[in-house]
Order: structure tokens, then C-alpha cells, then sequence
């Protein structure tokens, strides 16, 4: 069956741990190590945070230079698209790219026939903005085996015409390496704001969402953990994880079931019911990649437009 309709389940993993600032060589092998334990469990998507392979508080731009990587001809690249074929795996892990003197916080999207395609962050966070490059706005959907895979990082979750662009454009799942940071005014006895944005992203647009989060201090700045593995309905299959612990959060998702679940009574459907006559279309073009729009607002019943996988 085609990666829409196929009713098989996906597992789906979320690591969660603790990169070290600069030690790319220790963070890549903490990430093999959890990734060969998330293999062994029967995990088919595997999902690590943010800028995993070099940590994430750069001192300044000379030092995220030093550190950061092409993709996918990096060695962090090579490592994951290896690691994947190896295990028959498909991995998406946040990386520190370079590309002709630009560096940009993305991520890799690796399958067991090696590099299938990557994303760069859209919403740069704080500090983020005093080291990395603004990315072009590229939005790609990726056609595997698993499903129709689309990415986002980190802060890309606080911003819902992302998830709804991604939604027109035949995603089913959306991976996200993320590095959350405690939000102000955040209630100890209340679920994190993060968790709460992609669950309502998973449930308004029907999209199965894996947030991988990292934990730890970095120079300072304490991260929250939490991963969180949501289905299409907006309910939570796996997670919250803890706040400060290395975990691996495994659950099993039905990409193929998502356009079912979109239909929320017998009379509505979350994408059909849409009044852009009355609020407007998206704020132009969906981007697959460079500059090549993939559609504009479609039909009620979009059609898919994707990237398809390559080797």
C-alpha cells in the first residue's frame, strides 16, 4: 500500500539525553548508543534533539564554526546515514550544518538507503540569532517508507501555520528535534507549554508529532526535557518524559490513519472546513526546497505534494 492509506502501525522513538557543548566525538556516541537500544526495541523512526551532535550554548559564531559540519557529507552525516542503513532505521537528528561559510540549525533525515533530505530551522530562538545563519524558507515533505515525514525544531513549534502548511502539503508525521528551555511564568504543577502547543498542533491539523528534547545545564542554561511522542488526535502516546534523565520514549503511531482522524465528526474535517475566503490563505507559498513552491492554498481535499525519498 502507498505510505497514505497503509493502515500498519509505525514505532516511533523520542531520544531523550544530554549533549556536551563542543564534544561532538562523545555526542555522537551517546546517540549511536541510544539509537542501537531504540533498534532493539523495534523502533522504526528514531527521533534525537536539537543540535545533537555539537551541543547548543556556542560561545560565539567562531566557535559554532569550529564545530559545525556539511550535510550530508559531514562526518556526523556519514555516521547517521551509516548507522541507519545499518540497522534499517530511518533517523532524523538536529545537526549544526555549514555551507559555504553559513551555518545554519538543522537537521538530517537519514533511511536505510542513506540521506534522504534535510531541514533548517525557520524560527531562530534568543541567542540562536547572534550565531546562525537565517535559512531559506524551505518547508519539505519527504515520501519513505514510513509515512510522509516532515520536520520542525525547537521554537518552529510555537508558530501553527507551519504545522497547518505541512498539513496541506501531505505530511503525516512531523519530527522534532527540540532543545526546550524553561518558559517565564511556567506553573510547576501545570504540563509544559510545549507539550500543550503540540498536542493542539497534533489535533487541529491531524499530524502525528515526536518531540525528541534534550536535558541537562549548559553554560547556564537549564533545559526541560519532557519528550513527548503525540498522535494525530492530540492525544499523548508516550511521555512526557522526565525533566532531567535520559530516556528512550517508544510508541506506535498509524501515519496512514491520519486523513480518517481528520474527519472529526461526520459532517467536519479539520482541513476541509477551512474558511480561507473569510481569514485569508497562508501567508504565501509552501516551500519544498530552495525556491520552488510546492502549492498554494489548495483545494479543500489537498492534494499531496511531497518530495520523494532519495538516496
Amino acid at each position: 500500500m502507498s505510505p497514505t492509506t497503509d493502515p500498519r502501525a509505525v514505532a516511533i522513538a523520542c531520544l531523550q539525553f544530554e549533549p556536551r557543548i563542543g564534544e561532538v566525538e562523545a555526542n555522537l556516541d551517546a546517540l549511536e548508543r541510544l539509537v542501537r537500544a531504540a533498534a532493539a526495541q523495534g523502533a522504526e523512526l528514531i527521533v534525537a534533539p536539537e543540535l545533537a551532535d555539537t551541543g547548543y550554548v556556542f560561545a560565539d559564531r567562531a566557535e559554532l564554526a569550529s564545530l559545525a559540519s556539511p550535510i550530508p557529507s559531514g562526518a556526523p552525516s556519514r555516521r547517521l546515514a551509516a548507522l541507519a542503513a545499518e540497522l534499517g532505521v530511518h533517523i532524523v537528528s538536529g545537526l549544526a550544518e555549514a555551507e559555504d561559510g553559513k551555518y545554519y540549525n538543522a537537521s538530517g533525515l537519514f533511511g536505510p538507503q542513506g540521506f534522504i533530505g534535510g531541514y533548517r530551522k525557520l524560527h531562530l530562538w534568543d541567542g540562536e540569532t547572534e550565531v546562525f545563519d537565517r535559512s531559506p524558507p524551505a518547508t519539505p515533505v519527504y515520501d519513505t517508507a514510513l509515512g510522509r515525514i516532515a520536520i520542525a525544531i525547537c521554537y518552529d513549534g510555537w508558530f501553527p501555520e507551519l504545522f497547518r502548511a505541512y498539513a496541506l502539503a501531505g505530511a503525516q508525521i512531523v519530527a522534532i528535534p527540540t532543545n526546550w528551555v524553561p518558559m517565564p511564568d511556567q506553573p510547576d504543577d501545570q504540563a509544559a507549554m510545549s507539550n500543550i502547543l503540540h498536542q493542539a498542533a497534533a489535533h487541529s491539523n491531524g499530524l502525528v508529532i515526536a518531540c525528541a528534547d534534550r536535558v541537562g545545564v549548559e553554560r547556564g542554561q537549564p533545559f526541560i526535557g519532557q519528550s513527548v511522542i503525540v498522535d494525530a488526535t492530540g492525544w499523548r502516546l508516550a511521555g512526557p518524559a522526565s525533566r532531567d534523565r535520559e530516556e528512550i520514549l517508544i510508541a506506535r503511531a498509524t501515519p496512514g490513519a491520519v486523513e480518517t482522524i481528520r474527519a472529526v465528526s461526520a459532517r467536519n474535517h479539520v482541513l476541509a472546513d477551512r474558511r480561507p475566503d473569510a481569514y485569508g490563505p497562508l501567508d504565501g507559498p509552501l516551500k519544498t526546497g530552495g525556491d520552488a513552491p510546492a502549492t498554494t492554498e489548495p483545494a479543500p481535499r489537498p492534494a499531496h505534494q511531497t518530495a520523494g525519498e532519495v538516496k
